[in-house]
């Protein structure tokens, strides 16, 4: 059954819910530019259908380019109802990966990559071939610099004029692997990513910040949740978080109840004092 305007606003909407209202329009036109926009001040949806074949494979990529629409969308709520130029930040990205997920579980969308066995060994091979043994690579050069750092100190020579001058590399990446060793961080997570933990000054974010990657959740994700203190919502599961909202829920509550009761006494002093 082709995919109406209706149809996709109701199936984005049972994804995730919307703050401001929003239109979706398929154009019946094709673009050799981009598969679909959003315009900001209409708050439409414009999906160039003809773009998309009618097999469940161009339903699938229709349905995945108005999910990434739709992100822009709630990206625009979450901003008050504007947006910067620059529109795909961390903070899109996270919004529409979360979406991807929620509409995966739904079985809305499917995800593609996981049905290639093709693309499964391609992927094993890179993540063990490349990635983790890159990370290993990196975080032995820390522990080799670390030892470095000890030597120079002996001899009376400075480790930095040793970076620059005999190893030829920079001082901030030798400082990234140093810490990438001593931090003990995972290599499996690939060189690009251990430096971004490295970076990580608190432990305990450093520590949700690995354990959310290596749960599978995508950089930009971990990167904005960590901009909000919200790390370690990122691994759990809805049945955690709803436990967490309802514990929070009650302190809340609580604290209402004190507080009302503690201004009604206020209140009655007041009126005594008068």
């Amino acid at each position: 059954m082709p995919l109406s305007n209706d149809k996709i606003k109701k199936t984005l909407l049972s994804i995730a819910d919307a703050p401001l209202e929003f239109s979706v329009i398929l154009s019946g036109k094709k673009s050799n530019r981009v598969n679909g926009l959003y315009k900001t001040d209409t708050r439409e949806i414009i999906l160039h259908s003809r773009n998309f074949s009618t097999d469940p494979t161009g339903e699938n990529l229709l349905v995945y380019t108005a999910i990434h629409e739709y992100a822009h969308h709630l990206h625009c709520c979450a901003r008050g109802g504007n947006l910067s130029a620059k529109a795909h930040t961390s903070e899109f990205w996270a919004i529409f990966h979360e979406l991807l997920e929620k509409a995966e579980k739904k079985n809305i969308y499917h995800n593609v990559f996981a049905n290639s066995p093709e693309l499964e060994k391609l992927t094993v091979q890179i993540k063990k071939k490349f990635l983790e043994e890159n990370g290993s690579l990196v975080k032995e050069l820390g522990k080799q610099l670390l030892k470095a750092t000890e030597i120079c100190e002996k001899i009376g020579g400075r480790f930095e004029d040793y970076v620059d001058r005999v190893l030829r590399i920079p001082k901030l990446a030798a400082q990234m692997a140093i810490k990438m060793y001593q931090y003990d961080l995972s290599p499996s997570l690939g060189a690009d990513n251990m430096r971004y933990l490295a970076g990580i000054r608190n432990e305990d974010d450093r520590s949700g910040a690995q354990k959310a990657l290596l749960s599978g959740k995508s950089p930009d994700s971990v990167k904005t949740a960590l901009k909000t203190r919200n790390v370690s919502a990122l691994t759990q599961s809805e049945e955690d978080q709803k436990e967490r909202l309802e514990k929070e829920k009650t302190r809340i509550e609580r604290t209402i109840v004190t507080l009302k009761t503690r201004l009604k006494e206020v209140e009655e002093s007041l009126k005594q004092i008068k």
